[in-house]
């Protein structure tokens, strides 16, 4: 009876509305039918509200729903992150004692045609992560005067921001941040007196910013960035005395600085980066003593810095970078010494660089694109050793810089970028920077440099882009760069370079850009180059090479102006044959009359005959009787070897490195084992068992089977026979994937071979996959936080080895990471895609299409080429899924949740440690869970060249079990 009297007034509610609620049954909680409705308007494909039972007398222990104690009704309602979808019923309406409605991180849509100013005690509102779209109505903001704090940000709302809004007269938070709002900003919202922070950036809002902001004298925080504002700063900002950060970014606003502003003593942040304000930094920006954050880039400012800069003791940031400042930077700002960033690139500052900056213990100095002039010398020998120790980024480019690069520069030994191109500097490179352990780039191009590339080059080991060219650099080229493993570009054009091209270069497997151009360089191209699988330019025109081109993939297509003036180089990009060279024939004279064998007469003539018709005709009966004794041994050989084979089609042979069975006809195929002598107990019986299937994927089925020495192995039957290589090349690329041998790879054991049947023998892993792992477990199985980061560390570590081997995987998802017994992963699958005749993206796509989510935007332009970092932005993926638990796309029934977007959107609100699987909250450090979310994102980047290689990705993550360093490091590089 219960049951029939709840459903039926949950109908009258539904369709009629509330104001019939008042009618229904007085033991029914209006709180209880209010939330029902609202969960019928919604779709919750994970069941997160599955608690949420109609026949409940109160709904105080349902999921998100949390009741006052005293009066047992609902005070707050937090459903965030729940995936729900669907519209914002009115069942909220029948809530009447709701104090907090946090709805953030769903997929809602639709417009707001709810008042909630009905809702008289309501204090928060958070609606912000959703798709919510339209205007917001006027009555939206109706008796709202309890409202405290609202947030709408993140959605898709537009039209103008309604003057009601002013009627939310206790409003201390709003942010409306991430939308689409338009039109001039209300003067209404300056009569918000108790306004803490607002914030209304990233909008299409316009005109200029409204005066009578000293009304907000209690606002902390204001962010206007990213809208579409003109004119000036309005002067009563300065009323705002307890203002803390003001971002005004990202606008078209102009003028100077208002000098009410000097008034803003407790403000920390100041950013004005990328408006049109001109004039002078005024003197008082001295007295905003509390700055840590200052940056006016990207402005028309002109002038003198102040000497004032020099009073701001906090200051952490400094960047003044694209505006027309002059003169030099005034001794007092040696005093700012909290100072980490200072960038005053791109402007026309002169004079030496000062001796006390090296003193200050920056991390990053950037002072490119200036007039500054002189030596280094004095700077550098001023420096301090913890000063050393501290500086990443320098940057002095683009400048009038002479004299000769300071020896001390090779002992900041934290140093990561170093530029010094674009500027006068003579002498040679000095011999430590080989210390530079940490440096990735080193550009000291377009200067005067000159004598050798020193040997000691090869030490800095983490290199990745070399450019020394336009300089006078002379002799060889160093063996020892083979030793900077990471070199992606390496330029050294325009020098006078001698000797050859050192083979060394062969063994920088990630080289992609190459130019050797106008030196003197001479000799042969190694053959070696023609394996660097990523190669995009290798440009070697205007010097004395010879000979033939490498053979490969790039250079068969390489451009003909990249090989150009080289006279005595051949092939067919310079349209040049190379010429056969063959060994001089010794010529047998049979009238000679000289005794000594195989002496060449004098008298040699082209008249004499060299053989007789009879010695011809002997020599072409000797060759048949050959023939004939050869084709006689071989049918021997088949007849004997018939019945075995046909008693046992698949019957595996031992061997040292390779043994093969003895026969390829069509009949029984070609059978190989890399390893060991196993015979099969089932032989091809498992093939035809469905109870031996293991599992389904793009490339066939695998099944397990059992050798005679009681090991299991599985076995791969490929369903892709029309589309298999031919023998000689599919048993290439077998061979090559069976010498990968890693203690995380499944080892590829063998494989059998028919023109209609091929067969691929693994070992056997018995724990299941990471799929399972993560979604079909129950209860208490779950994966703890060290198992996880381990298996996200041994597929990182597989992942790096075959790249390393110069095998991509191509399709990494979670049902090809196997568990084995000790809970190691150990990757399945990889380099299938190889087996193909050629990389066809339709083909793959087809293949592989289960991997949705894990495959990288590339995969669908055919102009990019597919890489390692196709794997880079699959393991990213990867590493989402087994932290937060979440598949990497979630399908709902109006909507698509992708993981990396929401990870990404969580970890800029703050809330990235709401992501970690809920099964293991309480149970994981944070301190190594958010980096390595961290790095996932990182590795998911849409540009393939932002992200990092797997060998960078291991040492990130073996970092991070060191929370000392792997945070700080991943903070920055994110």
């Amino acid at each position: 009876m219960r049951r029939v009297l709840v459903f039926g007034g949950l109908l009258v509610l539904v369709v009629l509305g509330p104001i019939f609620v008042n009618g229904l049954n007085p033991s029914m909680n209006d709180d209880v039918l209010g939330l029902i409705v609202f969960k019928a308007d919604v779709q919750d494909p994970h069941g997160k509200l599955a608690s949420w039972n109609e026949e409940a007398d109160t709904p105080c222990n349902w999921d998100g729903v949390k009741c006052n104690p005293r009066s047992n009704r609902v005070s707050e309602l937090v459903l965030d992150g729940f995936s729900l979808s669907g519209k914002l019923g009115r069942g909220l309406l029948q809530l009447k004692f709701l104090h907090r409605l946090s709805l953030a991180d769903n997929n809602l849509t639709g417009s707001l045609s709810l008042s909630l100013g009905q809702l008289t005690d309501l204090r928060t509102i958070d609606l912000s992560q959703n798709s919510f779209s339209g205007p917001i109505l006027s009555d939206f903001f109706q008796k709202c005067g309890s409202l405290r704090s609202m947030s709408l940000a993140n959605n898709k709302f537009s039209g103008e921001i309604p003057g009601s809004l002013s009627s939310c007269s206790m409003l201390a938070s709003l942010n409306i941040s991430s939308n689409q709002f338009s039109g001039q900003l209300p003067l209404g919202i300056w009569s918000l007196h108790g306004l803490r922070s607002l914030d209304l950036s990233d909008n299409l809002l316009e005109g200029e910013i409204p005066k009578g902001i000293e009304g907000l004298g209690n606002l902390r925080a204001i962010n206007l960035s990213k809208n579409k504002f003109v004119g000036e700063i309005p002067d009563g900002i300065g009323g705002c005395m307890l203002l803390k950060s003001i971002d005004l970014s990202e606008n078209s606003l102009s003028g100077g600085l208002p000098g009410s502003m000097q008034k803003l003593s407790s403000c920390t942040d100041l950013s004005l980066r990328s408006n049109a304000f001109t004039g002078n930094i005024p003197d008082w920006i001295g007295e905003l003593r509390s700055l840590e954050v200052l940056d006016l880039s990207e402005n028309n400012f002109s002038g003198e810095l102040p000497t004032s800069i020099g009073k701001l003791l906090s200051l952490k940031i400094l960047n003044i970078s694209t505006n027309t400042f002059s003169g030099i930077l005034p001794e007092p700002m040696s005093g700012c010494e909290n100072l980490l960033v200072l960038d005053i690139s791109r402007n026309s500052l002169s004079g030496k660089i000062p001796s006390w900056i090296f003193r200050l213990g920056l991390q990053q100095l950037i002072f490119s694109e200036n007039r500054l002039n002189g030596s280094m010398d004095n700077a550098f020998a001023a420096s301090l050793g913890n000063s050393r120790q501290k500086l990443v980024i320098l940057d002095i480019s683009h400048n009038a810089l002479s004299g000769e690069i300071p020896s001390a520069i090779g002992d900041f030994s934290s140093l990561q970028i170093l530029n010094l191109s674009r500027n006068s500097i003579g002498g040679g490179i000095p011999l430590n920077f080989g210390q530079l352990k940490s440096l990735d780039i080193l550009d000291l191009s377009q200067n005067q440099l000159n004598g050798i590339i020193p040997l000691e080059i090869g030490g800095a080991t983490s290199l990745e882009e070399l450019i020394l060219e336009k300089n006078f650099l002379a002799g060889n080229i160093p063996i020892s760069i083979g030793n900077c493993s990471m070199l992606t570009s390496l330029s050294l054009s325009q020098n006078d370079l001698i000797g050859p091209v050192p083979a060394a270069i062969a063994k920088l497997a990630y080289l992609q850009y190459v130019d050797l151009s106008f030196n003197k360089l001479t000799g042969t191209l190694p053959k070696q180059l023609g394996n660097l699988g990523h190669l995009l330019s290798f440009n070697i025109s205007h010097n004395q090479l010879q000979g033939e081109l490498p053979a490969g993939a790039f250079f068969n297509t390489i451009s003909p102006s990249s090989v150009s003036g080289n006279p005595a180089l051949c092939g067919s990009p310079v349209n040049r044959t190379c010429p056969t060279v063959l060994p001089k024939p010794i010529v047998l004279n049979p009238n000679s009359s000289d005794s000594t064998p195989g002496s060449i007469p004098t008298n040699f003539g082209h008249e004499k005959k060299i053989l007789s018709i009879s010695a011809l005709i002997a020599i072409g009966a000797a060759v048949v009787i050959v023939i004939g004794v050869i084709a006689i041994t071989v049918l021997n050989f088949r007849v004997r070897s018939s019945a075995s084979r046909s008693a046992a089609a698949l019957t595996f042979s031992g061997g040292d490195d390779f043994s093969q069975s003895p026969s390829t006809d069509a009949n029984s195929g070609k059978l190989v084992m890399f390893s060991g002598d196993p015979d099969f107990s089932t032989g091809t019986h498992a093939l035809l068992n469905k109870d031996c299937e293991l599992g389904r994927g793009g490339f066939g089925a695998v099944y397990r089977t059992v050798l005679k020495d009681g090991r299991s192995v599985a076995i791969k039957k490929l369903t892709v026979s029309s589309l298999v290589k031919s023998q000689d090349d599919f048993e290439r690329e077998v061979k090559k994937l069976g010498k990968a041998r890693h203690s995380n790879l499944v080892a590829l054991e063998g494989y059998y071979w028919t023109s209609s049947l091929q067969l691929l023998i693994y070992e056997f892993v018995s724990g299941g996959n990471l799929y399972k792992h993560l979604h079909e477990e129950s209860g208490e199985n779950y994966l703890s936080w060290n198992e996880r980061f381990g298996i996200i560390l041994g597929t990182a570590k597989s992942l790096a080895y075959l790249h390393q081997m110069n095998i991509i995987h191509y399709n990494l998802k979670s049902s090809n990471i196997l568990i084995d017994g000790s809970g190691e992963p150990k990757i399945a699958d990889y380099g299938l895609a190889r087996l193909l005749p050629m990389l066809d993206r339709y083909v793959l796509s087809s293949k592989i299409q289960s991997a949705l989510g894990y495959m990288a935007p590339e995969f669908a332009c055919k102009t990019v080429k597919i890489t390692e970092k196709c794997d880079v932005y699959g393991f990213g993926i990867l590493v989402l899924e087994i932290v937060t638990g979440k598949r990497p796309v979630e399908y709902m029934e109006d909507d698509v949740v992708v993981l990396c977007d929401m990870v990404r959107g969580a970890l800029e609100e703050g809330r990235v440690e709401e992501c970690v699987d809920g099964r293991l909250q309480g149970k994981f450090p944070a301190e190594e869970a958010i980096p390595v979310m961290k790095l996932g994102l990182i590795c998911t980047s849409q540009v393939p060249s932002n992200r990092p290689d797997m060998a960078e990705v291991v040492n990130i993550l073996e970092l991070i079990r060191c929370p000392s360093q792997g945070q700080d490091e991943l903070g920055g590089v994110y």
